[in-house]
């Protein structure tokens, strides 16, 4: 049977209602969707013609924005040479060797091995099965305990759930595995101006009771990105890296939200001044145009590793479209200099947003570089999302804090329609309150 088109829209949203399980849906309970049909910039259309301001860069991921033709071309100019072929073993491509060489050029010093994959989720697994494999193979099996903590997000796989510190995530699908633990969200909020005494001094003790000798890792995201956009205390990551350092203990950094320009900064990591073990990254790595992810390892692991088979890989690892949009993607972020850009769009949000912590149902504002949250002091922060759209606008609610994530290239009227739409419900909100 061929395919047909619907022009019936109503019809389109019905049939979707009908046979799509979306991720994060309550099975059996379908929402009117809003269905997407085209994108430019920092704007998307939906099939009725409405237009929303894209307030959250789809997830995350879109940094050089929607419709970008140059992405098109790369993507149809390599599937014409070659559209795939695997990268087990010895086989490889040129645009996936091209991107690894890229990548380590632009990481932070010493990472400069490269092994893809098809986004963050499997990025997170195959970080620790690294960590963990390392170990084994330097004659340590014990050192298997993973440390992460409360509030993070490292995705939907087997092990990065049971590294994710999101309770409602992981309700229904036990059992997980076990040998993670989780530490205290570095939020100044909460614990006051002491906050990072207060998490070191956590950390250390959770090491002196479970052991370094059994601990291989800690993974962590440089800012806490989907847990409520949570920059860590300033001097967070330095303390951290030396307590770790000093009980051998391996880094892996999440930068599946943070890397290629979202901290105003090629990656979080050269803001905040950490020197990662591993890195994993996604999203922005292709813009979300195709998916594609890569973790990047330093030596400290690979000595670990060295003379062992690693048995893991993804059908699709270094997919040489994905590899080519990667490149040409990149060079977008460097040609448009975005990763300044948002950090001087981001500042500039961030001062349109910062009013709003007068109202008595707003805790705090907060950004780093393009990525702000807003956390209210009680209630579902899902009737301001819901508000926003209404306005034309998209923002993320996760619980009662607000999530923003604008593509870089977002231009600054935009900018003022975001926060704009936020005021007014808040405003409502804080109406309502009365």
């Amino acid at each position: 049977m061929s395919e047909r088109r619907y022009a019936d829209h109503d019809e389109l949203r019905d049939l979707d209602m009908a046979h799509v399980l979306h991720p994060h849906q309550t099975v059996g309970r379908p929402q009117p969707p809003l269905v997407v049909a085209r994108g430019k910039g920092a704007l998307i259309w939906d099939i009725y013609g409405n237009e929303y301001v894209d307030g959250t860069c789809g997830l995350w991921q879109c940094a050089v924005g929607h419709g970008r033709e140059e992405l098109a071309e790369a993507a149809a100019r390599q599937v014409r040479e070659l559209e795939f072929y695997p990268s087990f073993w010895d086989l490889s491509n040129e645009p996936a060797i091209r991107l690894a060489v890229r990548l380590s050029q632009l990481s932070p010093a010493s990472l400069d091995t490269v092994f893809f994959t098809n986004g963050g989720s499997e990025g997170v697994e195959t970080a620790i099965k690294l960590v963990r494999l390392a170990r084994h193979a330097a004659g340590q099996p014990e050192r298997t305990t993973v440390l992460s903590r409360h509030g993070a997000y490292h995705g939907v796989g087997s092990a990065s759930l049971a590294a994710t510190g999101i309770p409602p995530l992981k309700l229904g699908f036990d059992p997980l595995p076990a040998g993670f633990v989780h530490l205290g969200v570095p939020h100044a909020l909460p614990l006051g101006p002491r906050a990072t005494d207060t998490l070191v001094a956590e950390l250390e003790r959770t090491i002196e009771d479970l052991g370094a000798e059994r601990i291989t890792a800690f993974i962590g995201e440089p800012v806490i990105g989907v847990g409520g956009m949570i920059p860590p205390p300033d001097d967070y990551w330095p303390r951290v890296q030396d307590v770790l350092r000093r009980n051998g203990i391996l880094l892996v950094i999440d930068e599946v939200v943070t890397a290629f320009g979202r901290t105003g900064r090629w990656f979080g990591c050269d803001r905040y001044g950490i020197e990662p073990d591993i890195m994993v990254t996604a999203k922005a790595l292709t813009s979300g145009y195709i998916p594609m992810g890569a973790v990047l390892v330093g030596p400290r692991v690979l000595e670990l590793l060295d003379g062992t088979p690693f048995r893991h890989g993804f059908t699709y690892n270094g997919h040489p479209v994905g590899a080519a949009v990667a490149l040409a993607n990149l060079d977008i972020i460097e040609r448009e200099n975005l990763v300044q850009r948002a950090e001087e769009t981001g500042s500039y949000l961030l001062k349109q947003l910062h009013p709003l912590t007068q109202l008595r149902s707003v805790a705090e504002v907060r950004g780093v570089g393009l990525m702000l949250g807003i956390e209210l002091k009680a209630g579902d922060a899902s009737t301001v999302q819901a508000g926003c759209r209404r306005r034309g606008v998209i923002v993320r609610a996760t619980g009662q804090k607000i999530v923003l994530s604008p593509p870089l290239v977002i231009e600054q009227h935009h900018v003022d329609r975001i926060a704009h739409s936020l005021a007014a419900e808040l405003q409502q909100l804080e109406h309502n309150i009365e």
